[in-house]
């Protein structure tokens, strides 16, 4: 019977995943290998001679990385934005260190392709990258991967505790810093009242004084004696009016210029006036702008903010919808409902998975996959499986609708997606990898330690020394910025609970796509380098 359950690729494969999750959750010193730990289980099976298919594990491997591709597009191309070059060059000098750091290893030690592909992506905890070096040098860059690995979740994770203390900077001061610069880029949404006084606006209509232009504040009601006015293009101020305006603080210094003074307390809401709440889930808004639904002519309502990924965004008439969003709507009890149909409204869609636009993208990665540019006749170049998959993915992400398909999937969708992919992924790649595993350690294995090491260390110490000596950056951001650069969700965990700034998870998400693609083309070219 034993034999016959371990001839059973179902039975292994779901034993090998339930007792890596086992191993994953013991705990020393806080710190865990967490879903990593299948790999150990895996490559313990396969020295027995228990191995899972490769088609098994390259189905999962396509679903992680599609699913990594689709959660990271738009961070990806933001990342030009504001500190983002800053965050993402410093993430590539520690590839780039990490990579020179490798072929180094590679003749001190005198490796092989294999290992030394292995070790870069164990040394930075990639498993997009082992599957890269997998796919390019075969099974064994997984043995060198796995003996890299443990120094490589350890090493991040102590050093990034440890560098507060090393540099002598007080945690909380640096959040109090951080705080005051996000204020500037992200500017709270706040609602006051005003009442008209200014004579060059007593009046005019709304469109001629063209207040949304002049102060990037959004009129939301009006208020005239005991009637409560919703403001629309043709509707003409007069003196003595109360306004409900919604904007910046910044924006609000200019509509009491331009209106007059500020009051205290609330308007109250008229009978025939209401504020809702709607999510966008219509397939036909997503990417549309705001101005081009008319909501204010059309529907006597105006939206006066939009929340996206737990931020709050001023809705300009320029802003391109996404879908999920968040719109704060205020307008007409008797048109609300069209709005909210109009807008879709629909909950249950945000979690829905469709798997259209999965199959889709991965079939297009496919191809891209297969591409191959020539840069000599020596030197042809091709993204492979993963790296066409990923960039199809992040592109597809960032561009977020196609026609009638919407290239997003929910947060619980795209982590049980990740999840099973990774776990198939590395049942297949530890069993495959474990029949030559001892003999590898007796031959060549306290040299692939001591490279992992200096390979995950090295990038890390001159990330930090560049970012101290020439660019002025906050250690929140830096210690976001080496767990991202290294790829290493544990080390994030780490970082993340010194502070109770999300800017350690920001920073993290910012250059974690840089990273991941900028390692996989290292691994590519270092391969082909040795090879």
């Amino acid at each position: 019977m034993i034999s016959s359950l371990l001839s059973s690729t179902i039975f292994v494969l779901f034993v090998i995943i339930a007792l890596g999750f086992i191993v994953g959750r013991i705990s020393i010193k806080g710190i865990t290998l967490d879903v990593s730990a299948v790999i150990f289980v895996a490559l313990l099976f396969g020295h027995f001679g228990i191995v899972v298919p490769a088609e098994l594990g390259n189905f999962g491997m396509t679903l992680f990385i599609f699913a990594i591709g689709i959660q990271a597009g738009p961070g990806f191309f933001s990342t030009f934005k504001s500190k983002g070059k800053t965050l993402a060059g410093i993430a590539s000098v520690l590839v780039l260190t990490a990579a020179v750091t490798a072929l180094a290893v590679k003749y001190i030690f005198d490796l092989d392709a294999s290992d030394t592909a292995g070790l870069l992506a164990g040394a930075l905890t990639s498993t997009p990258g082992l599957a890269t070096a997998r796919e390019i040098t075969g099974d064994n860059a997984a043995i060198s991967y796995g003996i890299a690995y443990p120094f490589g979740v350890i090493g991040v994770i102590l050093f990034v505790k440890l560098l507060p203390r090393l540099l002598k900077i007080n945690i909380k001061d640096e959040e109090a810093k951080l705080a005051a610069d996000q204020k500037e880029l992200y500017p709270d949404i706040v609602a006051h009242a005003y009442r008209v006084t200014n004579p060059l606006i007593v009046g005019r209509e709304l469109q001629d004084i063209k207040l949304r232009l002049h102060t990037g504040a959004v009129i939301s009601r009006i208020q005239r004696g005991e009637e409560s006015i919703l403001p629309k293009a043709h509707t003409v101020l007069q003196e003595g009016d109360l306004l409900k305006a919604v904007g910046t603080p910044l924006s609000h210094d200019k509509v009491r210029e331009f209106v007059g003074e500020r009051l205290e307390g609330e308007l109250p809401f008229g009978d025939n006036v209401e504020l809702q709440t709607g999510l966008v889930t219509a397939k036909a808004l997503v990417n549309r702008t705001l101005g081009s639904l008319n909501l204010q002519q059309n529907f006597h309502c105006v939206v006066t903010r939009v929340r996206r990924a737990g931020i709050d965004l001023s809705p300009s008439p320029s802003l391109a919808l996404k879908f999920g969003d968040k719109l704060t709507l205020v307008g007409s009890k008797d048109t609300m409902d069209e709005v909210l149909r109009l807008i879709g409204n629909e909950g249950k869609r945000i979690s829905d998975t469709d798997f259209l636009p999965i199959a889709l993208g991965i079939a297009l990665g496919v191809i891209v996959g297969k591409i191959s540019l020539s840069f000599s006749n020596s030197f042809t170049f091709s993204f492979g499986l993963t790296g066409g998959v990923l960039l199809t993915a992040l592109v597809l992400s960032a561009v977020g609708k196609t026609g009638p398909v919407i290239w997003t999937m929910s947060g619980s969708a795209n982590q049980l997606l990740r999840q099973l992919g990774l776990l198939l992924f590395l049942a297949n790649v530890g069993t495959a990898a474990g029949r030559g595993l001892v003999a590898t350690f007796m031959d060549s294995g306290w040299s692939l330690f001591i490279g992992g090491f200096f390979i995950t260390l090295l990038p890390m110490v001159v990330a930090t020394l560049v970012t101290r000596y020439f660019f002025r950056v906050n250690i929140l951001d830096l210690l976001g910025t080496l767990t991202g650069g290294m790829t290493s969700t544990p080390g994030l965990a780490a970082a993340d609970s010194m502070s109770d700034s999300s800017a350690v998870s920001v920073a993290y998400a910012t250059v974690y796509p840089v990273a991941m693609v900028l390692l996989i083309i290292c691994i590519q070219i270092v391969s082909m380098v040795i090879g």
